[in-house]
């Protein structure tokens, strides 16, 4: 068996050959050597993937940004220009009663400055204000109007009613974290997705390897056969199957070789490179000592993942909907107040002379008479889909530590299995070895030569099954972790550069 006797590394040439001896390599563009870890660093870098999560973060960056934003104040500037009127307007006579068409000729400009901040803590919007406005009147005669507001301050304030800054300070935060820890989440899965191409890549290798060494086998073998058949060792019979034998092999490596082009290929074409490139992966067989307890995952599970946070978003949000519920039943309520100073006359400067008090408060109530029950069936609504909430969460909880221990159980094993099927390998590859010299002396028969063959090979893509599951579980660990158990530290990522 191929490299399953050495203690550390070996290289894997990926190359797509289009005949058994004496055909020519497909073209090759840049050759790569590279270790697993730079794979996986490849494809965090280049892959499609990889560049949906970068963009799936930045939008819920910027989402986060548009709520700071809100909490922040804002300065706007609106005008009004150039407002030419020319037509007829309906009026009715105040003593008569009588409706006539009367002609308006006018041109009106108007420019304010408006300074507005939200309360996140009464849900309330206070403004500061300014305006100015020219009306030029030209019928029934030449007039020109001038009209300020020099200051004024608006406040708008709903009593009992539902506060949405208020729960957004509680959720908000909040999911730009999960934001944060599901794109690290995201990359540890296409970690994962790399690991397994890797790997399908190396198994494709061996057995291409395999059936090489096959065919080549199965050739010395007809040969051998050839001789034992020209001495009466063995009958026509035997020979026509040592030939249908290196036959059969013929047609497997070229269905190998085939399934490795494949494979190749998309290992290829995930990390960014193109198809046709030629990759010497670096192997490495040995499997780190790292054993797992329980409770260690699961606390940094807990602590690290999104997991958690998500848990704490989805209550608050049930309980949000319980409460905008019952804000929106019964009796609603805001105040308006405005406080400043106004001014009008013919002339410019002359609009600010004589400034007048501007006081404008009310009260603006609503209350619901007779609903038909909707208002409280509303409520019982939103208290029913809350504990509804609560207990798909609490099960959630549950087959969450449960695929936990299954996974941190599974990993535990996969080091021994590991180590199992490296000496069984080892033992079907000496054993099938011993078989072909035995063959050779007559002592074996063509029977169980392929016995031990098939024995060989499944023992050897048992064991490359084995090394794949344990890095694929290793990396499932991390991905619900967040945690490097090879390294001992976090994985975290520099989020400042990715929305740069």
């Amino acid at each position: 068996m191929l490299g399953l006797n050495k203690k550390s590394f070996k290289s894997l040439y990926l190359a797509l050959m289009l005949g058994i001896s004496g055909v020519g390599q497909a073209q090759i563009i840049g050759p790569r050597t590279l270790s697993m870890q730079q794979v996986v660093e490849l494809a965090q870098e280049h892959s499609i993937s990889a560049m949906s999560n970068r963009n799936n973060f930045a939008a819920s960056y910027w989402s986060f940004r548009s709520y700071r934003a809100q909490l922040l104040p804002s300065l706007n500037l609106s005008a009004s220009l150039a407002q030419f009127n020319r037509s007829l307007v309906a009026l009715q006579d105040y003593n008569t009663g009588a409706i006539s068409y009367r002609a308006q000729y006018n041109l009106n400009n108007d420019v304010s400055l408006n300074f507005r901040q939200n309360i996140p803590w009464t849900g309330g919007t206070v403004s500061l204000s300014t305006q100015l406005s020219r009306l030029d009147q030209y019928s029934p005669s030449r007039l020109t109007t001038y009209y300020a507001q020099p200051v004024y301050l608006n406040y708008v304030q709903s009593l009992w009613g539902f506060n949405q800054f208020k729960w957004n300070r509680e959720t908000e935060p909040k999911q730009y974290e999960i934001a944060k820890r599901q794109y690290i989440e995201n990359m540890e899965q296409l970690s994962q997705n790399t690991v397994s191409l890797f790997w399908n890549c190396v198994s494709a290798r061996e057995n291409y390897e395999r059936a090489v060494k096959s065919f080549d086998e199965g050739k010395r073998l007809y040969e051998a056969g050839r001789t034992r058949f020209d001495m009466g060792s063995i009958t026509r019979d035997q020979l026509m199957q040592i030939e249908v034998r290196m036959l059969n092999d013929s047609l497997t490596v070229s269905t190998s070789r085939v399934s490795l082009r494949t494979t190749m290929n998309r290992l290829c074409s995930y990390i960014g490179y193109q198809e046709d490139t030629e990759l010497n992966l670096i192997i490495d067989y040995e499997i780190p000592d790292v054993t797992l307890s329980y409770d260690d995952v699961l606390e940094r599970a807990l602590q690290n993942s999104s997991f958690r946070l998500q848990q704490d978003v989805q209550y608050t949000q049930a309980d949000e909907n319980v409460a905008r519920a019952k804000a929106n039943r019964g009796l609603s309520a805001q105040v308006n107040a405005r406080f400043g100073m106004s001014g009008s006359a013919d002339k410019f400067d002359d609009t600010f002379v004589q400034l007048k008090d501007q006081e404008i408060i009310g009260l603006q109530l609503n209350i619901p008479i007779l609903d038909w029950g909707q208002g409280r069936g509303r409520v019982r609504m939103a208290q029913a889909q809350a504990e509804t909430t609560r207990n798909q969460l609490e099960q959630r909880m549950i087959d969450y530590r449960q695929d936990l221990y299954t996974q941190v159980m599974q990993f535990n094993d996969q080091r021994s299995q590991c180590q199992i099927a490296k000496r069984a390998a080892d033992l079907a590859d000496e054993s099938y070895e011993l078989a072909l010299k035995n063959f050779g002396s007559g002592s074996m028969t063509m029977t169980q030569l392929d016995q031990l063959k098939d024995k060989r090979d499944q023992a050897v893509s048992s064991y490359l099954s084995k090394v794949a599951g344990f890095w694929n579980s290793y990396f499932g660990i991390r991905r619900a972790t967040l945690y490097d158990y090879i390294s001992g530290t976090d994985i975290s990522v520099e989020f400042d550069k990715l929305v740069k």
